[in-house]
């Protein structure tokens, strides 16, 4: 594996009392990318962040900040979190009947547009959608919880989204740990989103956790 392999810390699994002090803590251990996992309680069984959260951490994030919303329908709040700052936007297949708007309108609004596929989601909408999409991100888990175990069918699933769509970054959120990481990559991913395996530890452990998990995958910083 190359260099370009990403790690994505997922302040989801931060300290909810001090997340800019998370985030720059991340950014002085080696990470260039925060992910932000935002769910609604609806088409997720959780309740995580709104618009005024993640403008407000924002700041704090000194590379980028990359958006994973897990709401639905998604259009009515698409506007609030565009102006909250975020590099990237990602939105499932399933959080709205028109998802080529959607995703048309995040890159309209200078933003890389990303999809989300479930575990449960045929990836033959992806023929239809990959030319307006930057970013794929292969859910490993069930949507809605961290600290979940990687449904082994993932692994299958990112290898023949990377056939479909050769050059597009693969993303993979859910259940990333040292044990699977290289496997991940070697399916063709190129970004792993981790939370427990980054901030078991305290801040004093992200630098060694990051590196550690940077080189299960095989890859170097990022």
């Amino acid at each position: 594996m190359t260099a370009s392999v990403i790690i994505a810390p997922s302040i989801l699994a931060g300290d909810f009392a001090a997340l800019g002090a998370e985030c720059r803590a991340l950014a002085q251990a080696g990470a260039e990318w925060i992910h932000v996992d935002v769910m609604d309680g609806h088409f997720v069984p959780n309740l995580t962040f709104g618009p005024p959260m993640v403008k407000a951490l924002r700041p704090h994030v000194a590379g980028r900040l990359d958006l994973h919303l897990m709401i639905a329908p998604v259009d009515p709040l698409l506007p609030a979190f565009l102006e909250a700052g975020p590099d990237s936007v990602t939105v499932h297949l399933e959080a709205g009947p028109h998802v080529h708007r959607t995703l048309r309108a995040i890159r309209e609004a200078g933003r890389q547009a990303g999809l989300a596929i479930n575990p449960g989601t045929d990836i033959g909408a992806l023929r239809w959608l990959k030319d307006e999409i930057d970013l794929l991100c292969v859910m490993g888990v069930s949507p809605g919880f961290g600290g979940q175990t990687l449904i082994p069918a993932t692994i299958a699933k990112i290898r023949a989204l990377r056939e479909m769509a050769p050059d597009l970054p693969i993303e993979v959120d859910g259940g990333v740990t040292a044990q699977n990481a290289r496997a991940l990559v070697e399916a063709g991913a190129t970004v792993l989103v981790a939370g427990s395996a980054i901030f078991r530890g305290g801040p004093e452990a992200y630098g060694p956790n990051l590196r550690a998990l940077q080189a299960a995958a095989g890859g170097g910083p990022g």
